[in-house]
């Protein structure tokens, strides 16, 4: 009894905690969007004119805000503005590296419609001998790897379950071992600390 108790329970634990981790990164992302409603004046307020709060429609607010930000950036006045804007960003020295770094990620992500994320890799980390994942982000600028002496490749690696966070290793390009795994089974083989692991895995 004991035992089919048990399996039953293990097998609610099964269903139950990967439908709870999926609802509750989506009601924090809702809730991080509603929280963008605070800008607006308390007594245009979506919730002082309705009384009653209304669960995502900050979700609907930043859509509608990135496209008049986008057609705003095709009028030929929107453009002046933002290449004024940049400008003015530049002169500050903190805020100049953060604005080129997300604005070059950016541009990579949607405007060239690069990939992120090239290949999956093993790179020994954090001590010889011993291998964890990677993702090839590009080749080393060459006033990087010319210190090393031979060419190199930028390689992200994930942190363990969380893969937004981790580090950026520039390694030589003979010190790579490519793998035959597409990045979405690297990043479920991260997440789930290497639990689920890919049918197919060659080196």
């Amino acid at each position: 009894m004991r035992k089919k108790i048990r399996q039953i329970f293990i097998a609610g634990l099964v269903a139950t905690i990967p439908i709870g981790l999926s609802l509750y990164v989506i009601f924090f992302l809702i809730s991080l969007m509603d929280n963008l409603l605070r800008i607006i004046p308390n007594r245009f307020h979506p919730d002082t004119l309705l009384q009653f709060h209304i669960p995502g429609l900050g979700v609907i607010f930043v859509i509608l805000l990135i496209f008049i930000a986008g057609l705003i950036m095709k009028s030929y006045i929107g453009n002046r503005i933002v290449n004024f804007g940049e400008s003015v960003f530049h002169k500050i020295p903190v805020i100049r590296s953060v604005y080129d770094g997300a604005k070059q990620v950016v541009d990579r992500m949607f405007v060239n419609k690069s990939r992120s994320f090239k290949k999956v890799v093993l790179v020994e980390f954090p001590r010889p001998g011993a291998y964890t994942v990677g993702f090839v982000t590009g080749p080393a600028h060459d006033r990087i790897w010319r210190h090393v002496g031979q060419p190199c490749t930028n390689v992200f690696v994930p942190t363990t379950p969380n893969p937004t966070s981790g580090y950026l290793l520039v390694i030589p390009d003979r010190d790579l071992i490519e793998v035959n795994m597409t990045v979405e089974e690297a990043l479920t083989y991260v997440i789930s600390c290497g639990i689920v692991q890919p049918q197919i895995l060659k080196i």
